[in-house]
């Protein structure tokens, strides 16, 4: 598998794309620390349930799968790895989250959708390392159904909302749309069938979502441009095959670097939703072999002194596990285990 093909080839030396210096420059001792720690941390975090969860109980579903990613960068799969323990009960908190309707997550929860996507992105990319029959049987079994779900939840220009179509009005906005899409993508790469419509469907909504400067409103309804979900945009529309090459996507990303980075003052100065338009925006830039270095010297200085002791990040209103398991993720691309970041 490529994966494994890939993980080979690091162990000998032999990746060489992006240069030598490139991943070397990743190497740095104080990035290397800062990773261990957090993902140290996370695994003490961990319930015996196999979940983590927000300030107040929350977004356990979400919570989960960002810190099972975060996981699966490091290289670790539900049998093999550091983390693997880990990463397995996490996999199967995940699994038995999932509804008889496909939903993987609580119905009571008012933004259910955040965590089916980002359940679909995780469990999406187990799956190609999975070895045990059982599990892998259930993942198979849990993404179709996902899959499915994600489809019935779809409102009726092509975005999600919080909730599905069906619980929420109709109403969708464009963050939750991004974990869909992504997702969805993740699920299709891996081999799971995702209608092609929907995924048409989701471009076009993020289409009609983007104003004539590039930025991507909250809603189809207006909302104004919002440069986190412009920059998710961009990464879901890299998910979903378009490109550079895409005059839309060439459009959105304008708005990011004049936004977001490289800004007029040169750095990325902190925001509101910082850590997550940097989720996604790390992903954009490291596909650029042109800007990744810079961004990620400027990206590391801001985020390696703000560690905890406890190799916490504690910033923001959702908790320290959403910053540490985002966080650890960007300082992670570079060793390029997860598929669905791949260059």
């Amino acid at each position: 598998m490529e994966l494994t093909r890939r993980r080979a080839l690091m162990a000998m030396g032999l990746l060489a794309a992006g240069g030598p210096s490139a991943f070397a420059k990743r190497q740095d001792p104080k990035v290397k620390l800062a990773v261990t720690r957090a993902l140290d941390y996370l695994v003490r975090d961990q319930k015996r349930q196999g979940y983590w969860e927000a300030n107040g109980g929350q977004y356990r579903v979400a919570m989960t799968a960002l810190s099972g990613m975060a996981l699966l960068c490091e290289g670790s799969t539900t049998t093999r790895g550091k983390y693997a323990k880990t990463v397995r009960t996490a996999v199967d908190y995940l699994i038995d989250m999932s509804q008889p309707n496909g939903l993987i997550g609580y119905e009571k929860d008012y933004h259910y959708t955040y965590g089916h996507g980002f359940s679909m992105l995780f469990l999406s990319q187990v799956l190609g390392e999975e070895e045990g029959a059982e599990r892998r049987k259930n993942l198979l079994r849990v993404l179709k159904n996902s899959v499915a779900f994600s489809g019935y939840a779809q409102t009726s220009r092509g975005g999600w909302g919080y909730v599905s179509a069906k619980d929420g009005g109709d109403f969708d906005e464009g963050s939750t749309c991004i974990t869909q899409v992504q997702g969805l993508r993740a699920c299709r790469n891996a081999g799971i069938p995702v209608p092609k419509e929907i995924i048409d469907r989701a471009k076009q909504y993020i289409k009609d979502c983007t104003t004539d400067k590039g930025g991507v409103q909250y809603s189809i309804r207006g909302g104004g441009e919002r440069p986190p979900i412009t920059a998710a945009a961009v990464a879901a529309m890299y998910s979903a095959g378009e490109y550079e090459e895409s005059d839309h996507v060439t459009k959105m990303l304008e708005f990011c670097k004049d936004n977001i980075w490289p800004s007029p003052s040169g750095n990325t100065n902190y925001f509101g939703h910082w850590h997550y338009t940097h989720y996604y925006y790390a992903q954009v830039m490291y596909r650029d072999t042109d800007l990744w270095d810079r961004y990620f010297d400027d990206i590391s200085r801001q985020i390696l002194p703000k560690q905890n002791a406890s190799g916490a990040w504690k910033e923001g209103h959702i908790g320290d596990v959403y910053t540490t398991a985002i966080n650890a993720t960007i300082l992670q691309l570079d060793n390029g285990y997860v598929p669905i970041y791949q260059r």
